[in-house]
C-alpha cells in the first residue's frame, strides 16, 4: 500500500502531465530556406529601370547631419562594421539576391498574411508583401506577393513609393497602417532618403487612404520607427490615433488623423534597461540597447479610456500610460509627466522582448520572446511578477529570435520568427529554414500556463 506521502508526490506529478497535456503551443504555418516573390523585379533591371542605390535626383540625407546622432548606438537595427557581411560583395543593382531578403512583420486579416522585408541590403523586391492564404495557404514555402502593388514598391520610381516597412497593424476600421521608414539601410551606408511616413491602406479596395510625412522637428530619421498600434473604435474611424515608438531616440509618437497632427512623448521609462542589454540567441552573444519598441492596448474602461502597456525591447520591465494621456498634444509639452507613466512590474529574468499584443478575449497579453526564443504571456487582471508571467512556447531551434506578434479579429495569435541575430552576427545557413510564421489561438496558447 502507498504511503501518504508517496499519494501526495503521484497527485502532484499527475497535474503537472495534465497541465503540460493541456498546453498548446504555437503552430507551424509557414517555413522558408530563403525568401522568394512571384515578382523578383528582373524585368525592371532588364530594362534599365531598376536599380537597389537610389538615382542621383533622389533626396540622400545622411544622419550625421543630425546632432543627436554623435553617439553610436548599437541596436537591433545595426550591422557592426567588424562583422564579416556577405553585403560586401553585392551588386547594388541586383534586383533580387535571395540571402538579403529577411522578413520583419507578420499580420494576418481575412485570408491574407502581410509579410514585410525592411530594406537592410539590396535586392529586396518589395518591402511590403501579403500570401494569399486561398491561392497559396496549402504551400509550407509560398512565394510573396507585392502589396497593394509591385509598382509601389520601387522606391527608386518615384517619391511616392516605399522604401522601408518593419511591421504593420490592422485597425478596427479594416485598415492597414504601417510606417514606412523612408530609409535604406544598407551596411556601412545607411541613407535617409524620405521623409519617415504613416501610411493608411483600405483592405476593402487595396487604395492608399492617406499618407502623411512625418516632419524634422519630430523624427528626425526613421531608423527607429519599428511598429505602430492604432487606438480607434469602429464607426468612428476618422478619429484615430497611431502611436508610434522610437527605439532609437527614445520617444513616443502620437499622430492624429482627424486633426492631421503629430506630437512626441519624451519619458525615463522609454530607455533600455543597462542591465538587460546583454542577450544571447541563436548562438551569438551581443549586446542592444533598444529603447520603447512595442505598444499595446488593454481593454476599453468604464469611462471609455484603455490603458497602454509598454516596453522597451532591451528591458524586462512593463509600463503603462492611459490612452486620454496620450492624446492630450498639451501633455506632451510637460517637462513633469507626474505619475502618469507607471511602472507595472518586472516579467522576470530572460524575458526581453519585442512585440506584444492584448487578446480581449482573454484579457490576456502574448510577448514576442527573443532571449527564450518563444512566446510568454501575462493576465492582465493579476500583477505583473515572475510569478504571474507564464510560457506558452520556446523552441531555440526553430523559433530563433521572434520578431513579430499580432492577433487578428479572430483571436488568433501570429508570431514571425527571422533568425536576424545570425543573419547580422555571423551567417544563415541556407540548406535550413531560417524563417518561419506561427499561428494559435489565444484560448488554446493560454492553457496549462499561469495565465489561465
Amino acid at each position: 500500500m502507498l504511503s501518504p506521502q508517496l499519494l501526495i508526490l503521484c497527485l502532484i506529478l499527475g497535474l503537472q502531465l495534465l497541465s503540460l497535456a493541456d498546453a498548446d503551443p504555437m503552430i507551424e504555418v509557414f517555413r522558408w530556406k530563403q525568401m522568394d516573390f512571384y515578382n523578383r523585379g528582373n524585368d525592371l533591371l532588364s530594362s534599365g529601370g531598376r536599380k537597389d542605390r537610389p538615382s542621383f535626383s533622389a533626396p540622400v540625407v545622411f544622419p550625421g547631419k543630425y546632432s543627436r546622432q554623435k553617439r553610436e548606438i548599437m541596436t537591433s537595427r545595426d550591422t557592426p562594421v567588424v562583422v564579416s557581411s556577405r553585403a560586401d560583395s553585392d551588386d547594388p543593382n541586383a534586383s533580387y539576391i535571395p540571402y538579403n531578403n529577411v522578413p520583419m512583420g507578420a499580420t494576418h486579416f481575412r485570408g491574407r498574411v502581410f509579410v514585410t522585408m525592411p530594406r537592410r541590403r539590396v535586392g529586396i523586391p518589395s518591402t511590403l508583401n501579403y500570401i494569399d492564404l486561398a491561392e497559396d495557404g496549402s504551400d509550407r514555402s509560398p512565394k510573396l506577393r507585392a502589396y497593394p502593388n509591385f509598382a509601389l514598391n520601387q522606391f527608386n520610381a518615384s517619391a511616392e513609393n516605399l522604401v522601408s516597412v518593419y511591421r504593420t497593424s490592422v485597425d478596427a476600421c479594416q485598415r492597414l497602417w504601417f510606417i514606412d521608414t523612408g530609409m535604406l539601410e544598407y551596411p556601412n551606408n545607411r541613407q535617409q532618403i524620405r521623409r519617415p511616413s504613416i501610411w493608411v491602406v483600405d483592405l476593402a479596395t487595396d487604395q492608399v487612404l492617406k499618407r502623411f510625412d512625418i516632419p524634422e522637428s519630430i523624427a528626425e530619421t526613421g531608423r527607429g520607427l519599428a511598429s505602430i498600434t492604432v487606438d480607434v473604435k469602429a464607426g468612428q474611424c476618422g478619429d484615430a490615433y497611431a502611436y508610434i515608438p522610437d527605439l532609437v531616440y527614445r520617444r513616443l509618437y502620437v499622430y492624429h488623423l482627424r486633426n492631421d497632427r503629430i506630437w512626441s512623448f519624451e519619458h525615463n521609462y522609454f530607455n533600455f534597461d543597462p542591465l538587460s542589454g546583454d542577450l544571447s540567441i541563436g548562438g551569438q552573444t551581443f549586446r542592444w540597447d533598444d529603447g520603447i519598441f512595442s505598444i499595446t492596448l488593454g481593454a476599453q474602461k468604464p469611462d471609455g479610456s484603455r490603458d497602454a502597456y509598454f516596453h522597451p525591447m532591451a528591458s524586462t520591465n512593463e509600463f503603462v500610460v492611459s490612452n486620454r494621456v496620450l492624446q492630450q498634444e498639451s501633455n506632451a509639452a510637460r517637462s513633469d509627466h507626474g505619475n502618469d507613466f507607471r511602472v507595472l512590474g518586472n516579467r522576470g529574468p530572460s524575458t526581453q522582448s519585442t512585440m506584444h499584443a492584448y487578446d480581449p478575449g482573454t484579457g490576456v497579453i502574448f510577448f514576442d520572446e527573443i532571449q527564450r526564443n518563444g512566446v510568454g504571456c501575462w493576465k492582465t487582471s493579476q500583477p505583473i511578477s515572475a510569478e504571474n508571467y507564464g510560457s506558452v512556447d520556446s523552441n531555440a531551434e526553430d523559433m530563433i529570435y521572434p520578431s513579430d506578434l499580432s492577433i487578428d479579429e479572430d483571436g488568433t495569435i501570429w508570431v514571425m520568427s527571422n533568425s536576424m541575430p545570425i543573419f547580422i552576427y555571423s551567417t544563415l545557413d541556407t540548406s535550413v529554414y531560417n524563417f518561419r510564421i506561427w499561428k494559435q489561438k489565444a484560448s488554446l496558447a493560454k492553457r496549462g500556463t499561469v495565465c489561465e
